[in-house]
């Protein structure tokens, strides 16, 4: 969809041929070493030296952030539960993230831009992680953008969601601006007049039964069967849409 080039746009790992990023209100070709300052990198399945300790890595990592805070770091280490005598290759995948973070958040970054965070988390790590990055938004001075696959984490923490379709930002809004113009449509396929297939969005019929999206707005029409939708019912159908065309 986009969400990988689109950080790696931000991260300068990548030119985009048009538009601009804008980092702190100025373009990011005015002042790449703000990005580098101001925010952290955080990855679900972001490689290390695997023998290595994670004393070795903050000892090489402190050392391109002037701005490095030890009484910070140790809190965090302490609060994450990480011990840095430990190799890398002995942590699980959400220990891996958390110490990502701790880094991160010990030179002071503002933004965090975190790709696939809970990918291969188990569902209590991913919980945990979920509500860590919740305190962090709710303490203040931190901003996350969070890309990720798994609409149950948006629906769990997310302020505002971006969603991409081929490349383009198809929707920018907050979430429940994405969620609140639609519905689940059911019912006969019988009920499909033109006026209402003109209406439903990523229509599915299997066995004389059809489902789709329909505007809130609109009253069921009769014989079908309505119910709200979530982020994942919505952006599901969306995509089935795109898919179809």
């Amino acid at each position: 969809a986009g969400k990988t080039t689109t950080i790696k746009s931000i991260l300068r790992l990548v030119r985009p041929d048009g538009g601009t990023v804008q980092f702190l209100g100025k373009p990011l070709d005015m002042d790449a070493s703000a990005l580098r300052r101001e925010a952290g990198y955080v990855s679900g399945d972001l490689c290390y030296y695997p023998r290595k300790r994670l004393s070795q890595l903050t000892a090489v990592t402190k050392s391109f952030y002037p701005s490095w805070d030890d009484k910070k770091y140790e809190a965090l280490l302490h609060r994450f539960s990480l011990d840095e005598t430990k190799r890398v290759c002995e942590l699980s995948a959400g220990m891996k993230v958390k110490y990502q973070l701790a880094c991160a958040l010990s030179h002071g970054a503002k933004l965090l831009i975190l790709d696939e965070p809970t990918s291969g988390l188990d569902p209590v790590s991913r919980d945990d992680l979920l509500d860590l990055l919740r305190t962090l938004c709710e303490q203040g001075g931190v901003s996350i953008l969070f890309s990720t696959h798994i609409t149950t984490d948006l629906d769990a923490c997310a302020d505002d969601v971006t969603y991409l379709q081929n490349g383009t930002v198809a929707q920018s809004v907050s979430l429940a601006g994405f969620t609140a113009p639609w519905k689940k449509l059911t019912g006969p396929e019988t009920a499909l007049a033109p006026a209402l297939r003109g209406a439903l969005r990523g229509l599915r019929v299997h066995r004389g039964e059809f489902e789709a999206l329909y505007p809130s707005d609109l009253p069921c029409p009769a014989g079908c069967r309505e119910e709200l939708a979530d982020l994942q019912t919505v952006m599901v159908y969306l995509e089935r849409e795109v898919e179809t065309v």
